[in-house]
């Protein structure tokens, strides 16, 4: 029984080289991975302490970004419906060609970023012994941003 030459007489390799080329659609892609996990940090960041401070007397005092208002709440509804977004997607729903998954992706997360700017700079009075700024807004402002930066990479990866 002879062996087979790894090697054919041109020289070329006739064994597979390199690693798999990545796919275009599904999970593999490094844009729709980014939105998901973005959307799913900005949802789960509207849970965390929007502001923290303390009295002079008692423990420190923390609203969380849901207690906030509507816009905390809206930042939540943003993140989840980026998650939703991609998961209907991958569900083999898209959207209408004329409506880019990317371009909403984007619009999104400008919408959850101008919310969050929002309740940035402007502290409500009602949350006055928490009068500053919990790690948590600054968690849905990299989020919201992260957002933004995923569909532009989604964006440059349907081009």
């Amino acid at each position: 029984m002879a062996t087979e030459e790894p090697l054919s007489p041109g020289g070329v390799s006739r064994r597979p080289t390199g690693r798999a080329p990545v796919m275009a659609g599904g999970m593999t892609a490094l844009g729709e991975r980014a939105t998901w996990i973005a959307g799913l940090v900005l949802s789960l960041s509207a849970f965390t302490d929007w502001y923290a401070g303390s009295g002079s007397v008692g423990p420190t005092i923390g609203v969380i970004g849901w207690h906030t208002g509507t816009l905390g709440k809206l930042v939540f509804f943003i993140g989840l419906a980026v998650v939703a977004l991609v998961a209907l997607r991958e569900a083999g729903i898209e959207l209408p060609p004329t409506v880019p998954d990317s371009l909403v992706v984007i619009a999104l997360g400008s919408l959850s970023t101008i919310f969050v700017m929002i309740r940035l700079i402007s502290i409500p009075d009602e949350f006055l012994p928490a009068s500053g700024r919990g790690i948590g807004i600054w968690i849905s402002l990299l989020a919201s941003l992260a957002v933004i930066g995923a569909g532009l990479l989604r964006a440059s990866e349907e081009l």
